[in-house]
């Protein structure tokens, strides 16, 4: 097994654990109470099982153990990053940072003085692996992103106020529409990157900013400019990404 195809598959192992495998309410106590959760050693655990079982070796169990405790010391100070005056705009994106940073590093200690020998050569590139990845964080950690981007930035604020307005006069949307519009506008945005056909995603953004909203609708319309380009753009960057591993 090569580094790269390892490196992806624990970003795999992260992607899986931390956001499909994690519950809104694991996430929620773990952001307001931080190791007080009773939930966050659960959340760890997934880490540290699916850490160890997409490395495919018997050997890396110690090197999931230590992934999975780094994970939990940072995951457990974040709510007071939360909390803080001003890191709590950065808290998401750094919290995914060294997530990130940790089991590069581990791993890459782990290969140079172990060596790679899985229980069983994989019958996939990690060019493979790198797309399905990306398909994967299109679908789930790409919504988390773009509403951290909002928050941080305080633009969902404003929306949030003119979105009860529309609630009160009976004008509201369908529920979860957009979130459902988001992914698979990504989707289609990261297939058309792979497939070479770049010229297909500015058709997508043309005509999402034709359907969208009327003219009429500035504060929702510039919201969801705003929120296109970020989903289109993460979308742009992980085909260029997944195909250039």
């Amino acid at each position: 097994m090569q580094i790269t195809t390892f490196l992806v598959l624990q970003f795999l192992a992260h992607i899986v654990a931390d956001f499909f495998f994690q519950t809104q309410k694991m996430a929620n106590e773990k952001n307001s109470i931080g190791f007080k959760s009773r939930l966050l050693p659960v959340h760890v655990g997934i880490v540290f099982i699916c850490s160890w079982v997409l490395s495919f070796q018997i050997e890396f169990f110690a090197g999931a153990g230590i992934i999975a405790i780094i994970h939990y010391i940072i995951d457990g100070f974040k709510a007071k990053a939360n909390k803080h005056p001003t890191f709590w705009k950065y808290a998401f994106f750094v919290d995914q940072l060294l997530h990130i940073l940790v089991l590069v590093g581990v791993s890459l200690f782990f290969e140079r003085y172990h060596g790679l020998e899985p229980l069983f050569e994989i019958p996939v590139s990690a060019t493979t692996i790198a797309i399905v990845t990306a398909y994967m964080l299109c679908i789930q950690p790409a919504n988390y992103v773009i509403k951290e981007v909002f928050r941080s930035s305080q633009i969902d604020v404003a929306i949030a106020e003119q979105e009860k307005a529309e609630i009160l006069d009976g004008t509201d949307e369908l529920p979860n529409a957009g979130k459902l519009i988001g992914v698979l506008e990504r989707m289609l945005a990261l297939t058309f990157i792979l497939i070479g056909q770049y010229q297909a995603v500015g058709f997508l953004i043309a005509a999402k900013s034709v359907l969208r909203y009327k003219d009429t609708d500035t504060l929702k319309t510039e919201y969801v400019l705003i929120g296109t380009m970020l989903s289109f753009g993460i979308a742009v960057v992980l085909g260029i990404l997944a195909g250039a591993i």
